[in-house]
């Protein structure tokens, strides 16, 4: 062994001190590149710090857009149903409204046996201080003429044909000022005149004219259409008696009668184009 350490010895020492050099280097090379790293960090920094910044609001924006898209296209679906609800609720409506005219419609039908009648929209409601009228979307297409009487659903008289063309016509309600009627009370019998007045016409009522001091007349009457001399059915409700009145001379006596619809509310009348006269 001493042998080979003096035969090799200074061998042995360079590869030691060669070892000892290079872990030197090692360590101070890993050292230097620490500190680098350390120094180009610092450097750095500031420029990571932006482009994190900017990545992050981006990001946000990113978001505040998709949110904001989201709650966008949820207003609008939100919109498009209640849109639809809506449409269902008039269409329901709708459809209730048709089922009762229909109802009534029927229910005219097998209680006016003696009538022909056809059924027409109602296209607009005038009224002034000098006359109430209807404006229907058939005429003489549907054998609609002159002097045809106009009844609601109901059965109630709304008034009479007074102009016709070929697919409209006019009606003069029961309150215009040119409206006479032969008239009837109901519960007596006894016959008296309906008719339109100037002063009346604005409260959306009429006269009960040609009353005699023997006639019984009370409130809430109904006052029903005569049928004398065949120009008019009979038996067609005009109004009902709301209040009792004596004439500027004192003497004549007349009553108020309040029609049984408002005309503002019809949609859909039916016109009498012909009837049985029954005595």
């Amino acid at each position: 062994m001493k042998d080979f350490f003096r035969q090799h010895g200074l061998r042995i020492l360079a590869v030691a001190a060669a070892v000892a050099v290079a872990l030197s280097l090692l360590t101070y090379f890993s050292s230097t590149s620490s500190v680098l790293e350390n120094i180009a960090g610092v450097l750095t920094y500031p420029f990571r710090a932006a482009a994190t910044a900017v990545s992050d609001w981006a990001a946000d924006k990113r978001q505040y857009y998709e949110d904001t898209t989201t709650l966008k296209e949820e207003n609008a679906a939100l919109k498009k149903e209640i849109a639809d609800l809506r449409a269902q609720q008039r269409q329901a409506q709708a459809d209730s409204e048709e089922n009762k005219l229909l109802r009534e419609l029927l229910k005219l039908q097998q209680q006016r046996r003696d009538f022909t009648f056809v059924s027409t929209a109602v296209l607009a409601h005038s009224e002034s201080s000098w006359t109430s009228s209807l404006s229907l979307n058939h005429g003489t297409d549907q054998d609609i003429a002159v002097g045809d009487c106009v009844i609601s659903a109901e059965g109630y008289l709304v008034g009479v044909i007074s102009e016709v063309g070929l697919n409209w016509s006019t009606v003069l309600t029961v309150i215009d000022t040119d409206t006479q009627l032969g008239a009837r009370i109901f519960r007596t019998g006894e016959v008296a005149v309906a008719e339109g007045d100037f002063s009346l016409m604005g409260q959306g009522k009429l006269k009960l004219s040609y009353l005699t001091s023997d006639d019984e007349v009370l409130i809430g009457d109904q006052i029903v259409t005569s049928g004398l001399g065949g120009y008019y059915p009979s038996g067609l409700v005009i109004g009902s008696v709301e209040s009792l009145q004596t004439g500027d001379d004192g003497l004549a006596r007349y009553a108020v009668l309040a029609p049984m619809m408002d005309f503002d509310a019809l949609t859909e009348v039916f016109v009498i184009t012909d009837y049985d006269i029954v005595d």
